[in-house]
């Protein structure tokens, strides 16, 4: 970059990058663990809500449980402008409460009592903001299906899930489980995360569908969608025994959808194969319709990919082997070991859930397609890296980092996997990672130390490159004699990832090259004949032995 070739780069960080921006203190509210919201956790949530189709809004209330941590007064709930708490009660007491932006803090009244648990209830209206562009600039949906009926739908993540509804809006803190009542018109369906407990027919015409959510939820997973569904229902038999599946599609689309989401199955047995058994067995699969692209939403993963090939009709990679199968239920499907079981605690972090689910896509390719397959493909998607900024954004401020997370990050994990020159052992620290962060969030840190552990290497200044850089790394070599010179530069401080290189006729093997040059013996017929494996996501720069540089 900029000419330099000779020598590492100074590590660019995400601090660097927090520095060149400008944060307010609604940032830091939405994004930190601020003083009233580090003294108690999230238990569970009940939530209601009515959907008002005739003037886009909602009502409702949510039932927060939650444990003292340690004794305090104010509490920090978000619900975002424009919607409005109308009243909050706990222990039948009506609370106190004042609105910083988006944050409302709530004066308590009741003892907070250490390792008690409490509850407290926030009653709500509003017109919650409509999406300019779901998924990526989200809120709610309003929709019109192909025979114009009404068709809503909730997008939020990264835009928050207090866009619709008051809760502790940062991904650090899950329910341990969640109720979903949902209130919609006589004639239409809510379809939610978890399994339908229950379906009440009220007195005003209207009804409520009571969803269970029995496992951890991140807030921006809890959606709903309401339209004329119908419901196809089938069950895998896998890792974690009978899985329920169902696909809630418009009524028109239920032919097409049986055909279409056929790849369920086999995508469900690849997952598995690579990551271990799907993570929600308690709360089934589902597959539902929606008025936009698509979504992670937890056990109701929203789908609309419109029932095509690729990406909207694309392959992303531009090889044709992201054209044989369909982007939006490999690639949201995937997020549930990663993203939903595994959750960042800092979307800063959110590279943890679209790194991995990526690289997802090009497992499912080589498990449909044979390994070249799955080659081809990760090395197809190096054509949408941007390298702007650093895949790692900045701790506190709800803010993610570059969209390389997605493309870069899967060609890293690549890496790594090429490192580890043994598949299965590659395949254990997938499986490992969702054993051991089952349902739990996690940091860049842990995930970092413990596929170093795995991989038997210090894979840190792999992540420093990758994740905290904005630069690919130069292997640069030259052949004199027998011998092949090799180093690494433009890169960051101490850079010493492995890579694997053609040295004889016996296959690649892996070299450790620094900083300054190394060397190893060619036994090759024809030195020259010395090649890099392409697998790995680097610039390779030949010198000429002249070169004493």
């Amino acid at each position: 970059m900029r000419g330099i070739t000779m020598f590492c780069m100074a590590l660019l960080t995400a601090g660097t990058v927090s520095a060149q921006q400008q944060f307010t203190q609604a940032d830091t509210l939405r994004g930190s663990i601020t003083k009233e919201r580090a003294w108690w956790d999230v238990t569970s949530y009940d939530l209601h809500v009515q959907v008002h189709l005739e003037d886009s809004t909602f009502s409702g209330f949510n039932t927060i449980a939650y444990k003292v941590l340690k004794p305090d007064t104010v509490m920090q709930i978000d619900l975002q402008v424009p919607m409005v708490i109308d009243s909050i009660l706990q222990d039948r007491q009506s609370l106190a409460f004042t609105r910083n932006g988006n944050a409302w803090l709530v004066r308590m009244k009741s003892p907070q009592v250490k390792d008690k648990t409490k509850h407290l209830t926030v009653f709500y209206s509003g017109k919650p903001h409509k999406a300019k562009n779901a998924p990526w600039d989200g809120g709610v949906v309003w929709a019109r299906d192909e025979q114009q009926r009404p068709w809503v739908a909730t997008a939020v993540q990264h835009f928050g899930a207090s866009a619709w509804w008051p809760n502790k809006d940062h991904q650090s803190d899950e329910p341990e489980n969640m109720s979903i009542h949902v209130t919609v018109p006589a004639e239409m369906t809510d379809v939610s995360n978890g399994r339908l407990k229950k379906k009440t027919d009220n007195p005003d015409g209207t009804v409520t569908y009571t969803w269970y959510v029995s496992n951890p939820i991140n807030n921006y997973d809890v959606a709903i969608n309401v339209g004329h569904y119908s419901e196809i229902k089938d069950t895998y038999s896998g890792e974690g025994g009978k899985l329920d599946l169902s696909y809630w599609v418009l009524d028109y689309n239920v032919d097409k959808a049986k055909e279409h989401f056929k790849v369920v199955k086999p995508m469900l047995k690849c997952f598995e194969y690579w990551f271990g058994k799907y993570p929600f067995y308690k709360d089934s699969y589902k597959l539902v319709e929606t008025p936009f692209l698509g979504m992670e939403h937890q056990s109701a993963v929203a789908y609309g990919n419109k029932f095509k090939m690729g990406y909207m009709g694309r392959d992303l990679s531009g090889t044709g082997w992201g054209l044989k199968w369909d982007f939006l239920i490999i690639h949201e499907s995937g997020h549930e070991w990663f993203g939903n079981s595994i959750t960042s605690k800092d979307i800063a972090d959110m590279w943890i859930h679209e790194s991995f689910t990526n690289y997802s896509e090009t497992l499912f390719t080589q498990c449909q397609y044979g390994i070249k397959a799955g080659e081809e493909y990760v090395a197809g998607i190096r054509q949408i890296i941007k390298n702007d900024v650093p895949i790692i954004g900045p701790y506190g401020v709800n803010t993610e980092g570059s969209s390389d997370m997605y493309p870069k990050g899967a060609n890293m994990i690549h890496n790594i996997r090429l490192i580890m020159n043994n598949d299965e052992a590659f395949r254990q620290m997938l499986r490992g990672l969702n054993k051991t962060f089952y349902h739990k969030t996690v940091t860049t840190q842990e995930v970092e130390r413990f596929m170093s552990n795995a991989a038997g290497f210090d894979l840190g200044r792999v992540f420093d490159q990758y994740l905290r850089d904005t630069v690919i790394p130069t292997l640069e070599y030259r052949i004199i004699g027998q011998q092949v010179q090799y180093r690494w530069t433009n890169c960051v401080k101490d850079f010493n990832m492995p890579v694997r290189v053609k040295l004889s006729e016996n296959g690649y093997k892996l070299i450790y090259p620094a900083t300054s040059w190394r060397t190893a013996s060619i036994t090759l017929p024809d030195p020259n004949q010395f090649e890099v494996d392409k697998g790995f996501y680097i610039h390779v720069k030949k010198r000429e032995a002249t070169d004493n540089k």
